[in-house]
């Protein structure tokens, strides 16, 4: 849900944070925000029209200084493209806007990573990345960075993928992008000297939540979906990493947090196209914790402690059906972080060492030890 402080905030941040901007915004989307903001309806927005988490940007959009954003200096922050976010890297290969579903769409495409020099010659275990923004932000274009360390190594390939946001389809909608998308590399594994049996995924926030649907839901015909050519190949994966993402729709609205998760406009409500408790179906089925069952993929999750966003118990209750259905588990709880922020080393080590001995068969333990992000 990538730092989710309110649903506003959320919609907002990619209107004046290019940097978080896959695309410029429609002129349609940029104008209905400027005109629910605009609460005295006088044609220009003040600071405190805007969203709290947004008055901080106030300044700079604000370019003529009157004290006023126009409908002009609107647009033009709403307009700007989000800048290139592949890594720039000079033993990475990078082949863009990949369109697993076979249609323009621009949410049904991969960025694939390649090494420009691999170790072997045997074809290359994948590292998947699956961005998050509440199923309602975010894109593609920040996956490169998180996988191009594994994939400069020369030791694996690495991807990122897109997907259908839910103002423009809701559930199950993300989870058959998603898998859709790892049909397509299993299906050119070959091409591309891929290892369609080694198959990492990684997410953060709503991406955590989607790489678990993936991990738990391999054996669930209803979720595969029917989008792409390469219906014969399977979704499975080989081991998940999941960072603080939804894992129960039903109890998620229980715990403390910033959201008002089970409201009839949260994120999980735009996802299942009403509130949680009145789509208790839909709500069921975009849980992980439903589909777990013996012979799911292996997971790590990584949770914070003092997470307002999604509740520590998101974490606690994926580790818990997992491990009462035999599957591999792994929890590390972040001691004192949010949602997010996890700069510690010990981090990225046990994410490598967990995708190291799942897709490299290396002879590693992946400690469960707390990880403390107080200091």
């Amino acid at each position: 849900m990538a730092r989710i402080l309110t649903i506003t905030a959320v919609l907002t941040a990619c209107l004046f944070c290019s940097t978080r901007m896959e695309a410029a915004d429609k002129p349609a989307q940029s104008d209905a925000r400027f005109k629910k903001w605009d609460a005295n309806k006088d044609g220009r927005l003040s600071r405190d029209e805007l969203p709290k988490g947004l008055q901080k940007n106030f300044d700079r959009v604000d370019t003529d200084k009157n004290g006023f954003i126009s409908v002009k200096e609107h647009q033009a922050v709403a307009s700007r493209r989000r800048p290139d976010r592949t890594p720039q890297n000079k033993n990475v290969t990078t082949i863009a806007d990949i369109p697993y579903a076979d249609n323009d769409n621009p949410r049904q495409k991969l960025d694939l990573f390649l090494p420009k020099a691999p170790k072997s010659d045997k074809p290359l275990p994948v590292v998947v990345f699956i961005h998050g923004g509440a199923w309602m932000a975010g894109n593609k274009n920040g996956g490169g960075r998180m996988v191009a360390p594994y994939v400069a190594s020369g030791d694996y390939a690495g991807a990122s993928i897109a997907y259908r946001l839910s103002q423009e389809a809701i559930w199950p909608a993300q989870i058959h992008d998603c898998k859709a998308a790892i049909r397509w590399l299993k299906a050119n594994a070959k091409k591309h000297n891929l290892d369609p049996d080694r198959i990492a995924v990684w997410g953060t926030s709503a991406g955590g939540h989607l790489v678990a649907m993936l991990g738990v839901s391999g054996d669930v015909k209803g979720l595969e979906g029917k989008i792409g050519r390469n219906l014969k190949f399977d979704s499975r994966v080989a081991c998940v990493v999941n960072w603080f993402g939804p894992t129960d729709m039903l109890t998620i609205g229980k715990y403390p947090s910033g959201l008002k998760h089970d409201a009839p406009n949260s994120p999980e409500a735009k996802l299942l196209g009403g509130a949680i408790h009145e789509n208790k179906p839909a709500a069921r089925n975009a849980s992980p914790v439903t589909h777990v069952s013996k012979g799911d993929s292996p997971v790590l999750t990584m949770h914070g402690t003092n997470d307002r966003t999604v509740p520590f118990n998101q974490g606690e209750r994926i580790h818990e059906a997992l491990t009462k259905a035999g599957v591999d588990s792994v929890f590390v709880k972040m001691v004192g972080a949010g949602h997010g922020g996890f700069k510690q080393p010990d981090t990225q080590e046990r994410v490598k060492a967990f995708i190291g001995k799942y897709l490299r068969d290396e002879k590693v333990e992946v400690s469960d030890e707390p990880i403390n992000c107080k200091r």
